[in-house]
This record gives C-alpha cells, sequence and structure tokens, in this order.
C-alpha cells in the first residue's frame, strides 16, 4: 500500500485554503498504516500542525453515544422497540406542533430506535421553553438528564417514526444510557468505551489543560454570507471565495453547560485517541489493543441501514448520496448514486468542525480525519477522502 496520493490530498487542503491545517490516521487489519498532520495548528502564530492536538468533534461523538447504547441492548438493559417513556417518564404523552401551529396528541410514543435513528421528531433547537426551564432549573449547570426531562413539554416537529430530521435525538440517548446505568453519561462512556480501549486523551468538558492542547478554531466565511448555525455547517457547507475568522477553541454551543454530557457533540480528543474507537468499530466491535466494547453483530445492526424508502426522502444532504442511515452512522448502500468506491456497508459520521471517520469491517479499514474549520466544504473532500484511501490500498 501506497499512502502518497492520501498525504498530496491532504496537503492540497490547505494550500488551496480550504482548511488551515489537519490531521488524519489509518488503520488496516488492526495495525496503525499511515499518519499524517498537514498544514497550521495556528495560521497567524505560524504554529505547525504536529497531530497530537485536542480537537471539538463535535458530531463525530455520535460514534461513542451509539456505541454505548448498543453495548445496554447486549446487556439486556434496553430494547430498540421500547418506548421512550418506559426510561424517561415525562415523554409518556407527547404532542406534535402542526404547520398551521396547532398542538395535536402524537399517535404513537417515540421508541428508543427512533433516538439512534433521528426519526422521533425531535429538532436542534436550543432555545425553546423546555431548554429555559432547564437553564432556571439547574441554574445554568445543565444535568443532561434534567434537561432531557424538561424539554419533553416542548412538541415534536412530526410524528414519530414517519421523518428523518438531524437533532438532539443523540442527547437524549445520552439521558437514557445515564438513567438505566445509574451513572453520569461521561463516566458511563468513560468507563465502557474510553479505559477499555486505552482512550485517555478523550473527555466531554474541556480543562486548562485540554484547552492548552486544543488546535485553534475557525470559520470559513464565504463571500456575502455570514456565518450560520453548526448544524447548516454540517449539513450543506459552501464553495466559493471568502475568508477565515478564528473562533474561541473553547466554543461548543451543544455542550450547554458544566454538567451537560453531550451524546451529539461533546467530545475533545486527539486524533490518535479518538481512532482507537473508530478501529474498534472496523474490527467488528474489538480494539487493537485486543479488548471488545461491541460483538461483531451489534457492528452489523449498526451499520445496516434502518430507512424505508419514505425516510430516505429525507435524508438528502449533499455528501450523502448513496448513502443510508443506520444506527447513528451513515451507511453505503448504492455505489451508483454515491460514485464512491467502498464497498456496500461502509460506515461513519462526521462533525461540524471537519471531523469525519469511516470504517469498512469487511477489511477491516478505520480512518479518522480531523480539523478545526467551521463550514469546511465537506462535500469537497469526504467523498474524495473515502476514494483516496481505497485506492492507496
Amino acid at each position: 500500500m501506497d499512502f502518497t496520493y492520501l498525504k498530496q490530498f491532504m496537503d492540497h487542503l490547505v494550500e488551496a485554503e480550504r482548511v488551515r491545517g489537519n490531521v488524519i490516521e489509518v488503520y488496516y487489519q488492526g495495525r496503525k498504516v499511515f499518519r499524517n498532520a498537514s498544514g497550521y495548528n495556528d495560521l497567524e502564530e505560524q504554529k505547525i500542525m504536529t497531530g497530537d492536538e485536542m480537537f471539538n468533534i463535535y458530531s463525530c461523538s455520535k460514534l461513542a453515544t451509539v456505541t454505548a447504547g448498543l453495548q445496554l441492548l447486549e446487556r439486556g438493559k434496553i430494547l430498540l422497540d421500547e418506548p421512550l417513556y418506559a426510561y424517561i417518564p415525562e415523554f409518556k404523552e407527547m404532542h406534535i406542533k402542526t404547520k398551521e401551529g396547532e398542538l395535536v396528541k402524537a399517535e404513537r410514543p417515540i421508541l428508543l430506535r427512533d433516538l439512534f435513528c433521528m426519526t422521533a421528531g425531535f429538532s436542534y433547537n436550543f432555545h425553546t421553553p423546555g431548554f429555559r426551564e432547564a437553564r432556571e432549573l439547574t441554574g445554568g449547570k445543565m444535568d443532561t438528564v434534567d434537561v432531557i426531562r424538561c424539554i419533553a413539554k416542548d412538541p415534536l416537529g412530526f410524528e414519530p417514526g414517519t421523518h428523518w430530521r438531524y437533532s438532539i435525538c443523540h442527547d437524549v440517548l445520552a439521558a437514557v444510557i445515564s438513567v438505566v446505568s445509574g451513572k453520569k453519561f461521561r463516566d458511563y462512556v468513560k468507563e465502557n468505551i474510553f479505559d477499555p480501549l486505552g482512550m485517555t486523551e478523550s473527555v466531554y468538558h474541556h480543562t486548562e489543560e485540554t484547552l492548552a492542547r486544543t488546535a485553534t478554531q475557525y470559520s470559513f466565511i464565504q463571500d456575502g454570507h455570514v456565518d450560520f448555525d453548526i448544524v447548516e455547517v454540517q449539513k450543506r457547507g459552501r464553495e466559493g471565495a471568502g475568508y477565515f475568522i478564528k473562533r474561541n477553541k473553547a466554543e461548543n454551543t451543544h455542550v450547554l453547560g458544566p454538567e451537560y454530557d453531550s451524546g451529539g457533540a461533546g467530545i475533545a480528543t486527539t486524533v490518535g485517541d479518538y481512532s482507537k474507537l473508530v478501529a474498534a468499530l472496523a474490527g467488528g466491535g474489538k480494539g487493537v489493543n485486543g479488548e471488545r466494547i461491541l460483538t461483531p453483530y451489534s457492528v452489523e445492526l449498526m451499520r445496516t441501514n434502518h430507512l424505508n424508502a419514505e425516510l430516505l426522502k429525507d435524508f438528502n444532504w449533499d455528501e450523502l448520496r448513496g448513502y443510508g442511515y443506520g444506527l447513528g452512522v451513515q451507511t453505503h448502500i448504492d455505489p451508483v448514486k454515491s460514485g464512491v468506491i467502498s464497498p456496500l456497508g461502509e460506515f461513519g459520521w462526521g462533525g461540524a468542525a471537519g471531523a469525519a471517520a469511516f470504517m469498512d469491517p469487511s477489511i477491516d479499514l478505520a480512518v479518522l480525519y480531523l480539523t478545526h474549520t467551521f463550514n469546511p466544504r465537506a462535500e469537497y473532500y469526504r467523498i474524495r477522502l473515502r476514494n483516496i484511501v481505497y485506492g492507496c490500498l
């Protein structure tokens, strides 16, 4: 195998000013076979990217959350088709806000399956009455379970199970994991995923030490536009001329307070550390250190498309052509539509500041790419990354 073209592409992303700096790590058949850092940790200060920096990986955190949820499934603690209210009773009776603004009672409950699959009817709006009540109730600390109990009072956007919509589903799943395990979500993940895999540099809340190691965050602002919501950043991205601005590297608008463990966007980590989880999923649930965190059967369930034809109409982001959605991950279902040379069942997910992970258990391949740029124009590089990596093999 020869990773020359992958290194050239990493350098190209910096030289073409799509990102300021980036890092990547590739595992193949249980061995780390490639690592590269290109560009700058901080361009203005001329700090070179070394690959040891920490990054806020935002929605790439979801890989850890759905892994934790599937662990509970394996242990008989939960079932996918159980109602959410069995664990958080506040969700017993939900209402839906219609396009006309009327509230109607939901016909069926939210299932745990809906949380994994983003079909619950939630949104990513953190300014609802439920969130405002949670801030008052917790004094701004925003304990995960208390917050989720509060938002049960907010109406849903649609009948559960009838649409796919990117939302706080995995934050709600984190609350379920906390309730079922009797632990804070961050502690459950540390004890059951991070510690077994030897992940010592992954955290849910920054400290002074982790911030000192964190790469500078940037936003790319396209000419004629203003910065926009980080969900839209992940969903669309934009091409064209523009400029970069620095952001506060401690800023993560999805971490709502010091006690809020965001299952959907909370992890800060390094490429070397989070690659251990990505490699474990590529290895059918077994880490490169020999520790098993999931069975191969659970990984198969995770990477199986769970969306029917009607739901796939909603799964229409620019970079997701030819992909379905499994349990918290995109999964390759149609190479004709995708134009990607990976096999069916290759799966993964990304994050708003440019993180991209993909795994292929058929050949035990794991790839983790990190950058720290909002509006990273992911539709340009994420598909190309897949094709280049397979070409290098």
